[in-house]
């Protein structure tokens, strides 16, 4: 199995009464809480976060896109990147990802994409996520009913830049360009492996099926919530002919791991509770604008996991999940000890037959220290026992295939650490 750490870059300095005084967390957040000098220390303290991850073994480290709001501070997660690719030596980069149908014109994505994958020698995952609503439709200005068409084209130009050898000239509703011909192109030939960052979209499922892409499940509410969803991704699979290799999934799941499991509770109490009560306070009419959801996914009644959240539509939600022991005993956080966080996490990739576990293990307002102690932990005492699950039977196939480590470049970060 891959074990994955996940930032969202969140605010952390969010008022106490965030919730009770201020609309929402996305979109209309108030700019005036935004303070500069104190984002300088946040987004350095995340980067050394995730080179600190990649030090520890993990492997991959995942960034993500979002617009105009509090919960994940990463409108652009390919500048992150280029200093992951830069100060990290064999560490997967996975871009979770560029929403597509948000670039104008979509073969900038095919260009930092390709950049990212030669830094790093060939070790990038492009994430192509549709985008939440509130990121898409009403930060950037979407036409929900439009959105998936203009998605599925930018895809196609992006496919296309990266595997035909000519230039080409390309004409399609959204996008209209004589000239295609992108520079740089990709290591990972024929182009990088791809993941679907998804929500639980009858069409995203079915979507992967169709492209042989990994759906990665990015789930607010664990692993209890989850089920339904993988079980769901499980039976379309069969049902459209594809085998049950558990690299084709990927889940995420929140975790705190201390030494027993009163001391989890304990210390990640403030951060689990910061993140349900503050970082996910979104308004109702921001989480599902019309047209947004297509009809196959509403006919089946897979509902959006942001309208859990909404303001009018998950009132209850929103307070009880402000309590830790909610937060645990709905599997929201998984807590404990390593050998009980190990056995929850086991269990759970082999009920879902998920083989790329993304962690997010900082969230909230959890500090640097509490993060990397969370993040070593798990290295050194849980990770161990997962490795092995699967790789007797089922092969990764959507991995990256950097270059041979002989012909890759040396960062002089990892130059000057290894002299010492």
């Amino acid at each position: 199995m891959k074990i994955c750490w996940f930032h969202l870059m969140p605010y952390t300095d969010l008022p106490e009464d965030f919730q009770q005084k201020h609309n929402s967390v996305w979109v209309d957040i108030d700019s005036r809480l935004f303070d500069p000098k104190r984002a300088h220390h946040m987004y350095n303290d995340f980067m050394d976060e995730l080179e600190f991850a990649a030090d520890c073994g993990f492997d991959a480290i995942c960034v993500n896109e979002h617009h105009s709001n509090g919960y994940g501070m990463m409108p652009s997660p390919n500048l992150i990147a280029s200093t992951l690719a830069r100060r990290t030596r064999d560490t997967a980069i996975c871009v979770m990802g560029n929403s597509l149908a948000l670039y104008n014109p979509p073969t900038r994505v095919a260009e930092e994409f390709a950049m990212l994958d030669c830094i790093s020698g060939g070790r990038l995952i492009a994430g192509f996520p549709v985008g939440t609503p509130m990121d898409t439709c009403y930060a950037m200005g979407q036409n929900p009913s439009m959105l998936r068409e203009k998605y599925r084209e930018a895809h196609d130009l992006v496919m296309r830049a990266w595997t035909e050898k000519d230039a080409f000239s390309f004409n399609g509703r959204y996008n209209q360009i004589p000239f295609v011909n992108v520079w740089p192109r990709p290591v990972q030939q024929p182009h990088p492996p791809i993941w679907i960052p998804g929500g639980g979209s009858i069409e995203t499922w079915q979507w992967c099926a169709e492209m042989d892409y990994v759906y990665a499940y990015l789930s607010y509410f664990g692993y209890k919530a989850g089920m339904e969803t993988m079980q769901g991704f499980w039976s379309e699979m069969k049902r459209l002919g594809k085998d049950l290799n558990p690299y084709r999934a990927g889940f995420l799941q929140f975790v705190g791991v201390a030494e027993s499991h009163d001391e989890a509770m304990r210390i990640y109490k403030e951060p689990a509770e910061y993140f349900y009560g503050r970082s996910l306070h979104v308004d109702s009419p921001y989480a599902m604008p019309p047209g947004y959801t297509t009809e196959e996914t509403i006919r089946r009644k897979f509902g959006s996991q942001v309208m859990k959240v909404a303001t009018s539509g998950g009132e209850r939600m929103a307070k009880v999940a402000t309590d830790i022991k909610f937060i645990e005993d709905e599997g929201y956080v998984i807590l404990g000890s390593p050998d009980e966080v190990a056995e929850k996490l086991l269990k759970v990739a082999r009920e879902m037959n998920v083989g790329h576990l993304m962690l997010l293990l900082q969230y909230g307002n959890m500090s640097k220290d509490l993060a990397n102690y969370n993040t070593k932990l798990f290295a050194d005492k849980v990770m161990p026992q997962l490795r092995s699950l699967f790789d007797d039977k089922w092969e990764d196939l959507w991995w990256p295939k950097p270059m041979p480590k002989a012909e890759r470049a040396i960062p002089a970060r990892v130059t000057r650490e290894a002299a010492e």
